[in-house]
């Protein structure tokens, strides 16, 4: 077997495997040097061990090779499992072997101390030194946690996962926030998001889910906005805003269960929330604000400094229903006897908008007026129209950031925190 083909994860090594033969793979977290003992610190992603280096019992060519090592070298040790009541967590590993693998630079940023906040964007600029810190790790552990968490919730109410295209040929929303793409001899666009087909969908899968990316061409420069995400989206065939509410519910409460174990490790306290969520019509959401002396005009989007004093006040997720109808997307539908206001919903979770969803319009005509009441030609939408010819169901959906709501759950201040490599205005790179 290659010497690095590990045996066991770092995090697996428990004193009651004591005399036990493992070979562990990793990175020298930290070593010291006591004269004819040495100890190094193994990191790997799920966790790390003390290697115990006696003079006395490896040979000549082991502990040449341990007196070599620095910092984030490369190694893999094969050696004995030892119960310890000395070392972190009760056990160490005494080696047999130790092999050098690969020799480390030093490091352009700290990995091991505090890190300040304003040293984001050196961080982001040595990325991949930054997610060696346990933090990171730990984090898009969580992450990942979180999206198989989603997926299951999903498949358990019967929805089905899907992929769409994501270079288009006309906006999806309407909008201009679009990223043109050179495609062969014609202009496309990278997607908004997979509104229309996942609408489409409906009309055959039912229920579908995609989690995946989602561009958007705006000139933002906030701690919440960034120009690729990812989107979780959800689409339901023979179901209301109210109907997909619910499924939402289920699968932040989910997320949050997935997430909890792992970010308590980070000292972040998770508070699962309960069901059912606190609902609010969007004229209740003024009429708070206003007594809080938060001036919204009816017909105008809630700014961030609204949805937090909202979180302040009710100090759960909740959500914000009825919006305006023309403060919507062209496929949200009103609600009938009542046309200035949709059967559309927010989700907002301490002071973050993190879902936006509704009912969708079924029927073409009521659809190509809705386009025209925004100024959007129907024609530019033609093939989606078709679909609307041939047993469109009524349907519902939502789509949820998947990155804010990480960033909720994990208490940070930035989006960017959450993200592998993170796309905005001004960062392109790595």
């Amino acid at each position: 077997m290659a010497i690095y083909r590990k045996t066991h994860w770092v995090g697996e090594i428990k004193p009651e495997m004591d005399g036990r033969e493992v070979t562990l793979s990793g990175w020298v977290w930290d070593i010291r040097d006591v004269g004819r003992i040495k100890f190094i610190v193994l990191r790997d992603r799920e966790g790390m061990v003390q290697v115990t280096v006696k003079r006395s019992s490896v040979s000549e060519e082991t502990w040449n090779a341990v007196s070599r090592l620095a910092k984030e070298d490369v190694i893999s040790v094969r050696g004995v499992v030892k119960a310890s009541k000395v070392a972190r967590a009760g056990v160490e590993v005494e080696p047999i072997e130790v092999k050098l693998l690969n020799k480390a630079n030093p490091l352009p940023i700290d990995i091991w101390g505090n890190v300040d906040e304003t040293m984001l964007d050196l961080r982001l600029r040595y990325r991949v030194v930054d997610l060696k810190r346990r933090v990171n790790v730990m984090l898009f552990k969580a992450m990942s946690e979180v999206v198989r968490a989603m997926r299951n919730v999903l498949y358990s109410h019967g929805f089905i996962e899907v992929f769409t295209p994501k270079i288009i040929a006309t906006s999806t929303e309407g909008g201009a926030e679009l990223f043109p793409v050179q495609y062969f001899e014609r202009t496309a666009y990278l997607a908004q998001s997979p509104q229309l087909y996942k609408e489409e969908l409906t009309a055959s899968l039912e229920r579908v889910f995609e989690i995946g990316p989602a561009y958007r061409a705006e000139k933002h420069d906030t701690t919440y906005h960034v120009n690729e995400f990812i989107s979780v989206d959800a689409e339901a065939a023979f179901m209301d805003y109210r109907d997909v509410m619910g499924v939402l519910e289920d699968v932040v409460i989910e997320a949050y269960r997935a997430a909890a174990p792992i970010l308590s490790q980070m000292g972040r306290e998770v508070k699962v929330p309960v069901k059912p969520f606190k609902v609010i019509t969007y004229d209740e959401a003024l009429s708070m604000l206003d007594k809080e002396g938060v001036k919204v005009k009816w017909g105008d989007d809630i700014p961030k400094e609204g949805l937090e004093k909202l979180s302040s006040l009710i100090k759960e997720p909740f959500f914000i229903i009825h919006f305006p109808t023309m403060l919507r997307a062209f496929y949200t539908k009103p609600i009938e006897g009542d046309e200035s206001r949709s059967e559309s919903f927010d989700l907002v979770i301490d002071g973050m908008e993190v879902t936006s969803g509704s009912t969708r319009i079924h029927d073409r005509k009521q659809l190509e007026e809705a386009m025209k009441a925004r100024g959007l030609n129907p024609e530019n939408f033609a093939m989606h129209l078709e679909a609307y010819d041939w047993g469109m169901p009524p349907h519902a959906g939502w789509g949820l950031g998947l990155y804010r709501l990480m960033m909720v759950m994990a208490k940070v201040r930035n989006i960017r925190e959450v993200i592998l490599f993170p796309r905005d205005r001004y960062r392109l790179t790595p």
